[in-house]
């Protein structure tokens, strides 16, 4: 318990909420206090900034289970303390909660992974699409590759759920911050219109602009595989090489590579709008996305150096 102070029910009478409030943080012992006392110290704590969990099993507990952030309960508690509680205890064990935070932790760090690509890449994607449409006389793209480059996509991005989680990501609680996920979608997504940009310039100059199929072709081989290079970037805080992704995700994101290179030069390619690359096109756009793996991690590195200083 370290060096914290102990009060009692009979003190806590005499105190005010402001006073209480003021030092419930410095406390490590409440010892014989009331029912209704319970929930005054839950709600000094809660505005003192901590989240509070409660554990309880009788008719008086209830107040204090349903005022605290986390009210938990055990199956042998009364009907009324188990309703008020947030969880109930199965096994005599509170091991269960530390293994419940750490997956819960990893569940939204998942989420936050496909939350974060999706908003990256689709801005990314969207911009260099809206400005290509304004400066090229044909379109950059035609409606069914742009849902064929979605459907691709897709595949990895739902096997980020079984993806594995590096053990800094589950440490501590996260939050979710539109503040963040605003800057992240603007470095990230703006980085990635970049290497659109860079793409386009390349096609143009090797080929023109005389050929419209071959330009889609090369924009969609490349727009794919970069978007995979995302999901492998953003998908953990360290250098992605460092981090060893899940099974299947790293499955999915083969899968969909080989298909990718492989599209244009099946039979029905020519239905999709696709005409069969050179192999100059086919070694530009993967040298251009090997190069947007490397660019997408410098601005990772930038961008957690920067928002640390700014939590900081």
């Amino acid at each position: 318990l370290g060096d914290g102070r102990m009060l009692v029910g009979d003190d806590l009478r005499h105190m005010s909420d402001e006073a209480l409030v003021g030092s419930a943080g410095a406390i490590a012992v409440f010892a014989e206090v009331e029912p209704n006392q319970k929930e005054r110290i839950i709600r000094a704590l809660q505005r003192a900034g901590e989240t509070v969990g409660y554990l309880g099993d009788g008719i008086n507990d209830a107040p204090a289970l349903h005022a605290a952030d986390v009210g938990i309960s055990v199956a042998t508690a009364v009907d009324v303390a188990q309703d008020a509680a947030s969880l109930v205890l199965l096994e005599q064990d509170l091991g269960v909660l530390s293994a419940g935070v750490r997956e819960g932790r990893r569940t939204l760090a998942n989420t936050l992974k496909y939350v974060y690509f999706a908003i990256a890449a689709n801005f990314g994607y969207m911009f260099s699409l809206a400005v290509a449409s304004l400066w090229l006389p044909f379109e950059p793209l035609l409606a069914s590759q742009i849902l064929l480059v979605n459907l691709l996509a897709d595949f990895p991005a739902m096997a980020l759920a079984t993806d594995t989680v590096d053990p800094e990501q589950i440490e501590r609680p996260r939050r979710w911050s539109v503040g963040y996920v605003t800057r992240f979608m603007l470095s990230f997504g703006l980085t990635s219109s970049l290497f659109d940009f860079l793409t386009f310039g390349a096609l143009l100059t090797l080929y023109g602009g005389r050929d419209h199929e071959l330009f889609r072709t090369g924009w969609f081989i490349e727009s794919t595989l970069t978007g995979l290079m995302i999901l492998g970037v953003i998908r953990t805080q360290r250098p992605f090489f460092l981090s060893r992704p899940g099974g299947l995700f790293l499955l999915a994101v083969a899968m969909i590579a080989m298909v990718t290179v492989a599209l244009p030069y099946l039979p029905f390619a020519g239905s999709l709008g696709f005409v069969t690359p050179p192999p100059l096109l086919l070694a530009v756009t993967v040298g251009i996305s090997l190069l947007y793996g490397i660019g997408m991690e410098t601005v990772k590195q930038i961008f957690q150096r920067l928002h640390r200083n700014i939590s900081d």
